[in-house]
Formats: structure tokens, sequence, C-alpha cells
């Protein structure tokens, strides 16, 4: 069982930056798809970012240019790179992982290991 544990949530200003990390253990990191998701109160877990296991990468449109989603194989951890942070990208972020049932994973069902969560608030 594929364990994910997010770190790095917190208050910041607007303009500000921030990272996440997601530790994943007891399962093969390097081939599965991780993703990143956000949920503010009253919305839908909407996607953010994703990392293929050959490192590509894709973005919603609402955090292109702005977050950087990146991992390192050796250490089972995914990264979530947020500058420019705005009030609206205050969310629970969650980290997720494909375990190599789909091609490109895009929505929540697509994923099979989801951590617990970590807070972003940023203020105007």
């Amino acid at each position: 069982q594929v364990q994910l544990v997010e770190s790095g949530g917190g208050l910041v200003q607007a303009g500000g930056s921030l990272r996440l990390s997601c530790v994943a253990s007891g399962g093969t990191f390097s081939r599965y798809t991780m993703g990143w998701f956000r949920q503010a109160p009253g919305n839908e877990r909407s996607f953010v970012a994703r990392i293929l296991w050959n490192d590509a990468t894709y973005y919603a449109d609402s955090v292109k240019g702005r977050f950087t989603i990146s991992r390192d194989n050796a250490k089972n951890t995914v990264y979530l790179q947020m500058n420019s942070l705005k009030p609206e990208d205050t969310a629970v972020y969650y980290c997720a992982a494909d375990s190599g049932r789909w091609t490109v994973p895009h929505y929540t069902y697509q994923y099979d290991y989801w951590g617990q969560g970590t807070q972003v608030t940023v203020s105007s």
C-alpha cells in the first residue's frame, strides 16, 4: 500500500512563494504519475499539476507560469514550487499517485492514492 505525506503548507502574503513536498512510501515511486490537486471550501477538488514517470509535466491554466512540479525519485518525493501566489490559490493541496493505470491521468478518479492534504492560505 502506498502512503503519501504532504508538507510545506502555510500562510503567505500575496506575491509570495511556498514549496510543497510529498513523500511516498510503499510502492515503486519512479513508475508513478504524481499529481497535485487542490480544494477550496465549497468547491470540488481540482487538478493543479502532474508529472509523469518520464518527467513530462502538465499544468492547469490557472497556475501555468507560476507553479512548477518536479520529482526526485531517489527521495521518493514530488514537489510543487508555488510562486506569485494569489488569494485565489488558497486551498487544501493534495498529493496523488497513479500507479500506472492511465497514460495521462487528469481527474481525481484516475489517481489511486492520496495524501491527507496541506493547507495553503494566501492573504491579500
